[in-house]
């Protein structure tokens, strides 16, 4: 299986909303956002890997114990047996939860259409005017929309969520994020910690919003978008 496994994290409660969850971390990443809390993930090397034969070892003996497991990265729509993989747990009977940044939409279609995610969270990087300066990355717009297009009308549970800096994101890229993602069920706003190593460490000391400016940004958004929260 050409599956490469950055990382496991047994247990979490936080990860998978309202569930109890097993965390797999992929290698590998076509965006390169500063903030990125996993720069270890960024490069795929087969050195660092965990089996996808010890994952699913350790996955059989955790039936009954756990809901569901979190695929994460890294960026896992750039696995070449991602849906292999997902129906391997699924086969197990745990719910999955895909966390995916969109750049690969038919990927999140071919797995909504064959049933393998009961779970997406998207990340939106920034207003589309923004995303290659913010992930410093080579960024084709229309697969972004796309992806957006599919989370909302895939029927089943989904977030969007964005990762903030005030020096990277105005009061005014929220109102054209709002926009991108009217009639959205969920939308979480995540404050810039460093709490482990960062891509970029010339963002260590940077600044994210008060609480007080973000409840003006959420009560904004509310306007468009049924669920706001910060997290």
């Amino acid at each position: 299986m050409q599956f490469i496994i950055g990382g496991i994290q047994k247990t979490s409660l936080i990860d998978y909303p309202e569930k109890i969850s097993a965390i797999v971390f992929t290698q590998g990443c076509n965006f390169k956002c500063g903030y990125c809390h996993n720069p270890v993930l960024l490069k795929k090397s087969k050195d660092d890997s965990v089996s996808t034969e010890s994952f699913f070892d350790f996955l059989k003996k955790r039936q009954g114990k756990i809901d569901g497991v979190v695929v994460t990265g890294g960026e896992p729509t750039l696995q070449i047996d991602l849906k292999l993989f997902i129906q391997k747990i699924k086969e197990l009977g745990f719910l999955v939860k895909l966390d995916t940044n969109g750049s690969n939409p038919e990927i999140i279609e071919d797995l909504v259409q064959n049933k393998l995610i009961d779970y997406i969270a998207m990340d939106i990087k920034a207003p589309f005017y923004k995303y290659q300066e913010i992930t410093n990355s080579k960024i084709n717009i229309a697969k972004i929309k796309k992806s957006i297009s599919l989370v909302m009308q895939s029927g089943i549970d989904y977030e969007f969520r964005t990762t903030i800096l005030k020096s990277q994101l105005s009061f005014q890229d929220f109102e054209e994020i709002a926009k991108m993602i009217a009639g959205a069920k969920k939308y979480y706003l995540q404050k810039f910690e460093v709490k482990t190593e960062i891509l970029d460490t010339s963002l260590v000391n940077e600044k994210t919003y008060t609480n007080e400016e973000f409840n003006n940004i959420i009560e904004k958004l509310r306007e468009n978008i049924e669920k706001v929260e910060l997290r």
